[in-house]
């Protein structure tokens, strides 16, 4: 403790405090079954409510949905474009920050229009909400395959492949996309906790999805939105330390390979 600058102890207190006392204000109103009692009644409401399970089911397929189009689209994209076309990528990197320009808002509207007259089981299914959750993740996933590819070396591993006889669809799979796994984990766990989360779209869209039953319950019930609250923040910090333990445990399995390019 000699060490420990005391000012810095400080923030450190008040940013936990910051951080807690609400949180332990929404569990303990969360709990409140009414005036001094207290009980599991709001949890078990939620837990047990036809529209949570259907809610939260149809955000993990779409959440998933959108990790596998997205990773089949970005993977070969990054590849490639580091390995063949380099110039590219100034123009790959501004596309990939546009999401986080255009609102949700926007981008659900332009996407209405843009498919308008759209054949019934693409305008009128998830698949036109799934196609803007790809658009939406685009920054993360694009973000976190670009970082993993240039982790490795991949213009070694091409050549020593090749020089293997293995053809691109064998060096994609089983020698890039292995030593990047970590880096498709992170951007899958980070897909999934935002995709879980998002209401804009889906509540435009009509569809009912996780973070539209959220709000409904906000707007509806009291304790129960409380309960549903501290179900989503576990739910989420699941996902997080769910990413930290499987990233760090790839990370120490992950054997470095290194050349010239």
């Amino acid at each position: 403790m000699r060490n420990v600058s005391w000012f810095k102890l400080l923030w450190l207190v008040l940013g936990a405090m910051y951080f807690l006392i609400p949180l332990l204000a929404t569990l303990q109103f969360s709990l409140q079954e009414g005036r001094d009692e207290y009980g599991f009644g709001p949890y078990k409401y939620i837990l047990t409510d036809p529209l949570f399970r259907q809610s939260i089911w149809f955000s993990f397929k779409m959440a998933i949905g959108t990790i596998v189009l997205s990773l089949l689209l970005l993977v070969p994209t990054v590849y490639w474009a580091r390995l063949r076309l380099p110039r590219l990528l100034p123009v790959m990197d501004f596309i990939s920050i546009l999401p986080f320009v255009v609102p949700p808002i926007v981008l659900v509207i332009g996407l209405l229009a843009l498919y308008r007259g759209a054949p019934s089981w693409f305008v009128a299914t998830p698949v036109i909400l799934l196609c803007g959750y790809v658009i939406h993740a685009l920054p993360y996933v694009y973000r976190s395959v670009d970082a993993g590819m240039q982790a490795i070396n991949i213009h070694t591993l091409t050549e020593a492949s090749q020089s293997l006889g293995a053809g691109w669809g064998t060096i994609l799979l089983r020698v890039i996309v292995p030593n990047i796994r970590v880096a498709l984990l992170s951007g899958a766990f980070l897909t999934l906790a935002i995709i879980m989360g998002e209401y804009t779209m889906a509540s435009l869209m009509l569809f009912n999805a996780f973070a539209v039953y959220i709000a409904y319950v906000g707007e509806t019930q009291a304790n129960p939105a409380a309960a549903l609250t501290i179900i989503s923040f576990a739910m989420t910090w699941i996902t997080m330390m769910g990413l930290l333990a499987i990233g760090r445990r790839a990370g120490r399995g992950q054997a470095q390979i290194g050349g010239a390019r």
